[in-house]
């Protein structure tokens, strides 16, 4: 097939719904078919393009549609494979138009296990491949794993989407957190209670990404996220999503057992500073039964906030360093406005449908202050996970169809900005005993200009514990408006903004609960993004207390066959590695490390390395 790209079309001549999207039924009812797509405009473009007869092409399938609103009219940008009436004349065309640059053969997308276990293949002990987290790279390395023949062994110290949903709500409705099951651990991870954006600014030259949206689609998502170039699903049809993924890694002869909590590891010395994995010690947390699971091939995927986990590790000597994160708050703007801002005179096309925004500012006191995990249509929701912290988070329904849109406001931090000789803080953070120790530590690196790993985790906890105390106990968050922020006083009553975080917001001073450095940056990229979206920075925007966990606070570094630098065994994945941002990398990045896995487990070598592998990634 050949791949044709940059097909353009006005908006008005595309085919459309009678109804505004943000119109569309409830998710619990059926969904509406989307509108088809403008075929016979599209095959006489690219016949155009080819330099054909319309009636030389057999096929057109769509396999992206975008929107250009630069110029006064809106157009629709599609990329289409194409198949000819005769297929001979394909190779013809395409040296033909070798220098094109919007012709090129359709790449080969489809994934395949690059190694399968025999049929009879039995694990010796401990030998079967074991995933830690089920989110989305747990659910996408074990996916892989149980294609590949090996009938992976999933641990999730959460509990089954279902019941999480429940528990998630307690927290939102009636004030009570489980810690072990809320918007950051349970089936699903962290991207279940989100906007549920399938989409990336990772590198992905083996196309993992097409692998993960078709397994979506196949586990009953809308099979437009196929073709949409930001798409989303929207929490409520992510449960089903899951579950049917779940059902999938069973059926191939995995395991997936819930409420199981990994207390420690089981290393042995190997000398040279290295050291093996033999197992690993579960508590079974309906029970309280704890056991030692034989366990020498573990994928750790344990999302950003597994914050035991990483002091576990780091008491084991698991290579971990510290990195760059990012701090801020949730901004709530009218919907309506963001889409006028974005689509002028087209806002409320039923195509459209609400809009998004990404806007970054460079500070002048160097700092980078961007919008993060923009949620058109959603809600703010309390994603905390620990007693006595308040943390925010984004999310949408598939509709997108609430009144507000929000996004992170967030400020990049480094290890520098880290506490390091705070022993209070390290004390308040990680207990007396521990948190002695570690500022101990901690002293002892920095007289050495480095960082303590576990110094981004101090500081996440120290905002966390502010905006607690200063929403007023209960869950309660800090808000503020945009205009009493930018003038330095607390804010005492609300304007046509309302807020949607749930339990509730309390008015007051945000500067009270965030650094300095990041108040004054926030400060000053306001009024420059109300320059850039009109009515971003109308004074009752409001801002709510306090984003912590747009990523890892630290990275489980790994080598390039995907095993930690000094743990054999250890397979770092996905966020809480520091190794991706979002639903999607974190999901591809599950595939990359179980290929590895699996095949070193089959003595087969695994796919090349690519560099996108290796690099983290902090964007949502």
């Amino acid at each position: 097939m050949i791949r044709v790209s940059e097909l353009k079309l006005p908006l008005q001549a595309l085919p459309v719904e009678t109804r505004r999207a943000a119109d569309a039924p409830a998710e619990t009812e059926a969904d509406r078919a989307p509108p088809p797509h403008p075929t016979a405009a599209l095959r006489a473009l690219a016949a155009q393009t080819l330099g054909l007869p319309e009636a030389a092409l057999a096929t057109l399938h769509v396999h992206k549609r975008s929107f250009d609103a630069r110029g006064a009219t809106l157009r629709a940008v599609y990329i289409v494979d194409v198949a000819l009436a005769d297929p001979a004349q394909e190779a013809a065309v395409l040296q033909r138009l070798s220098g094109h640059p919007h012709v090129q053969p359709t790449p080969d997308m489809a994934w395949r296990p690059p190694a399968r276990a025999a049929a009879d293949w039995a694990p010796a002990d401990g030998e079967r491949p074991v995933v830690v987290g089920f989110g989305p790279c747990g659910i996408f390395a074990a996916l892989t794993l149980a294609e590949m023949g090996l009938r992976p062994l999933v641990l999730e110290r959460g509990r089954p989407v279902r019941r999480r949903t429940k528990d998630t709500w307690g927290l939102w409705r009636k004030q009570v957190l489980t810690p072990e099951s809320n918007v950051q651990f349970g089936e699903g991870g962290a991207g279940l209670f989100s906007d549920g954006k399938l989409y990336s600014q990772i590198k992905d030259p083996r196309h993992l990404g097409r692998r993960v949206m078709q397994a979506f689609v196949d586990a009953g998502a809308p099979p437009e996220i196929l073709y949409e170039a930001h798409p989303h699903i929207g929490t409520f049809k992510l449960v089903k999503v899951v579950e049917a993924l779940r059902e999938r890694i069973t059926a191939l002869g995995g395991e997936v057992r819930f409420e199981q909590h990994v207390t420690d590891l089981c290393v042995e010395p190997a000398g040279k500073g290295r050291q093996v994995l033999q197992g690993l010690r579960v508590r079974d947390l309906a029970t309280g039964r704890e056991t030692t699971l034989p366990a020498r091939r573990v994928i750790l995927a344990l999302g950003h906030s597994a914050r035991d986990t990483f002091e576990q590790l780091h008491r084991h000597g698991v290579f971990l360093e510290p990195k760059p994160f990012s701090i801020g708050v949730r901004i709530e703007h009218p919907q309506s406005v963001i889409d006028h801002a974005r689509w002028g005179r087209h806002a409320g096309h039923p195509l459209l449908g609400a809009a998004a925004y990404k806007l970054v500012h460079h500070a002048r006191n160097g700092r980078a202050v961007y919008s993060f995990c923009m949620c058109p249509g959603g809600t703010v929701v309390a994603a905390t996970s620990e007693p006595q912290r308040v943390v925010t988070n984004g999310m949408s329904q598939y509709s997108r169809a609430e009144r507000n849109a929000n996004a992170g406001l967030v400020v990049g931090i480094g290890p520098a900005d880290y506490p390091q000789t705070d022993a209070a803080a390290w004390c308040a953070a990680f207990g007396e005993a521990a948190g002695a120790r570690y500022s101990a530590e901690a002293a002892d690196l920095a007289a050495r200009g480095a960082t303590h790993p576990l110094a981004g985790v101090v500081l996440q906890r120290q905002l966390e514990s502010a905006a607690y105390h200063a929403g007023g106990g209960g869950y309660l968050a800090p808000g503020q408006r945009v205009d009493d922020f930018l003038a330095g006083r607390p804010s005492t009553a609300f304007g046509d903004v309302l807020p949607s975080y749930k339990p509730g917001v309390t008015l007051g001073d945000l500067s009270r609960v965030l650094p300095a450095y990041a108040v004054a940056a926030m400060r000053e990229a306001l009024p420059v993004f109300g320059r850039q979206i009109r009515g971003y920075d109308r004074p009752d925007a409001l801002m709510t207390g306090v984003e912590t966990r747009t990523s890892s606070p630290l990275r489980i570094t790994r080598g390039t066959d995907y095993q930690s630098l000094n743990t054999a065994g250890l397979y770092p994945a996905g966020e809480g590695a520091g190794y991706a941002g979002g639903i999607l990398s974190a999901a591809v990045d599950g595939i990359r490390v179980a290929e590895a896995l699996g095949c070193h487990l089959l003595g087969a070598p695994p796919p090349a390395p690519d560099r996108a592998g290796q690099l983290a990634v902090t964007y949502g």
